[in-house]
């Protein structure tokens, strides 16, 4: 019978529908064959019968009508809060008392070896067939091993909601770590970003005057290469929690399969050269188009030379090559370094993964290096497999990527910034940043272009100068002393003459929620610093052209 009915029913339709009547050695085999302990009383309180069961959960026989043990007056009983129970005040004599039943109370009962049993008592009074008392029976049921799993279970409740609140505590405290690292990162970048902005303009001032020494272009063409280098590694910064969540975005072109080849070798050629390894490059007998990433494609064969200059013995050889097989471009990094064992060829792009941990060969590094490399060739829809007979026998990389059937029909970016482009119409425009040198060399490489420019170094300037100078453009940055770029941008907004104004933020803040700030406050487009000359050519010319279109403007003629 399940322990449920029993609980509802032994005490209240078995029990005391059976009678005095039906006879006592029939009533007594019907509580023998219970699974719970029982025992009767009679109208005073002593014990008359017990079964077997009772004899179990007491841990000892009580003597049969015996004063001592009235109302198991021997045995200590407790309320299920742990109160004692005297025998006046049991189940058993309350039953007697007041002739009704008493189903279902839960109580302890205390064994001589000092165990406590959970037990639900049923007491129930015994009339003969006149109505007269004549007894009582209680019915115990044990459910010590229930309650105990109750107690488990609650407390294993209580641990989860501690350990719920704890996560929730840590969860808390990782956003606001995670916040404050964004916070970190984007000053981080803002502030590097402001010291290459003038470089940049530098650089690009120096190709548009042009200069016949070829060793002044190479100079100046590395200087340009770096400093994009450079910007990429800042972007990269912001970039390391979409890392982690792949959303990090690739800005795709059409580019030639030599100029990853070239960027790269540049990049980690003083690694090379300082490890005194040689370095053999070989590239595809014709030109091979892809459509990616330039700066993230140099990284990952930038990479992978980095981690083979770092991981052979000095005077190795190192192998850059590159072909076209089929509509695959393959790029194959070879060394003669320390190898990878065998069992490690399928980890080795794991995270945090490092094959060689010997402290003589520690080059340094979280073991990221392969990860972004993998991660990086499956953006580009290629994929990477690594290769080596063993320890001490080297390694080899092949990288495939689909290449392009078709050439590029744009002309290069380097090409087309090779030279000043003549603006379809002479803007007016006010350049504003506090780095004094950033303004400077914006300002050159703006009249270089053919404009009329005003330069201003903080916003309560900006704003004086934009209603005397009524410029068609206003490059403006964010972070100015005395009155910010948003505050300037809406105050220039607020005037008649501002409202037609072309304004563009030019700053170190990249972030979406910058973007977002720079709208609202007025601005009209948002660049990141440094500037792209072509990029910034580019808008300008667009802008020049409309201005072109208006009444009254005449169009330059150089």
């Amino acid at each position: 019978m399940p322990q449920l009915a029993l609980e509802t029913e032994v005490g209240r339709r078995w029990l005391t529908e059976t009678t005095v009547s039906q006879g006592e050695a029939h009533f007594r085999r019907l509580l023998e064959k219970l699974p719970a302990g029982a025992y009767t009383c009679d109208p005073t309180g002593l014990i008359t019968y017990y079964n077997q069961h009772a004899v179990r959960l007491w841990g000892r026989a009580p003597k049969l009508n015996d004063p001592v043990d009235r109302f198991c007056g021997s045995f200590k009983l407790f309320a299920a809060d742990g109160t004692p129970i005297t025998h006046a005040d049991c189940w058993m004599a309350l039953a007697l008392r007041d002739q009704r039943e008493y189903n279902g109370q839960e109580i302890l009962v205390e064994r001589p070896d000092g165990r406590r049993l959970t037990v639900l008592a049923h007491a129930n009074p015994i009339h003969d067939e006149s109505g007269r008392l004549i007894g009582a029976v209680n019915v115990l049921v044990d459910i010590s091993d229930r309650k105990h799993a109750e107690e488990e279970r609650d407390a294993q409740l209580a641990d989860l909601t501690r350990l719920h609140q704890m996560t929730e505590r840590l969860y808390a405290q990782l956003q606001e770590s995670d916040r404050r690292k964004d916070e970190f990162l984007a000053t981080l970048a803002h502030e590097l970003r402001n010291p290459l902005a003038p470089v940049q303009n530098a650089v690009h001032i120096l190709r548009t005057q042009g200069t016949p020494d070829p060793s002044l272009q190479w100079a100046r063409d590395v200087i340009d290469r770096q400093i994009h280098q450079m910007v990429r590694l800042v972007d990269d910064l912001l970039d390391l929690s979409r890392i982690s969540t792949g959303k990090l975005e690739l800005r795709k072109a059409r580019i030639e399969l030599g100029e990853v080849l070239h960027a790269a070798v540049e990049t980690s050629r003083p690694l090379i050269e300082a490890c005194g390894h040689d370095l053999s490059v070989s590239g595809p007998a014709e030109p091979v188009y892809l459509d990616g990433d330039l700066t993230r494609l140099a990284q990952v064969v930038a990479n992978l030379l980095n981690n083979a200059a770092k991981y052979t013995e000095r005077g190795g050889r190192i192998t850059l090559a590159a072909e076209r097989q089929g509509s695959d471009a393959v790029v194959t990094v070879r060394d003669t370094g320390v190898g990878i064992p065998t069992a490690m060829l399928s980890r080795v792009f794991d995270m945090f993964t490092q094959v060689d941990r010997n402290l003589e060969r520690s080059q340094g590094g979280l073991g990221i290096g392969l990860t972004l490399v993998k991660r990086l060739v499956e953006m580009h829809g290629g994929s990477i497999t690594a290769r080596s007979d063993g320890p001490g026998r080297g390694s080899e990389f092949v990288v495939r990527l689909p290449a392009l059937i078709e050439s590029p029909r744009q002309p290069d970016r380097a090409a087309r910034a090779g030279g000043p482009v003549a603006p379809a119409c002479a803007l007016r425009i006010l350049a504003v940043d506090d780095n004094r040198d950033a303004a400077a060399s914006l300002g050159m490489l703006l009249r270089i272009m053919g404009h009329d420019v005003r330069t201003a170094h903080d916003g309560l300037e900006a704003v004086e100068l934009a209603g005397e100078f009524r410029p068609d453009v206003v490059l403006l940055d964010i972070g100015l002393p005395k009155l910010n770029g948003y505050e300037a941008a809406r105050r220039i907004r607020q005037e008649p003459w501002g409202r037609g104004m072309v304004l563009i933020a030019a700053t170190g803040w990249g972030q979406e929620s910058d973007r977002r700030m720079s709208h609202e406050a007025g601005f009209d487009h948002h660049l990141v610093k440094p500037l792209d000359p072509a990029g910034l050519l580019d808008l300008l010319a667009a802008l020049g052209q409309s201005v072109a279109d208006r009444p009254g403007r005449r169009p330059t003629g150089r």
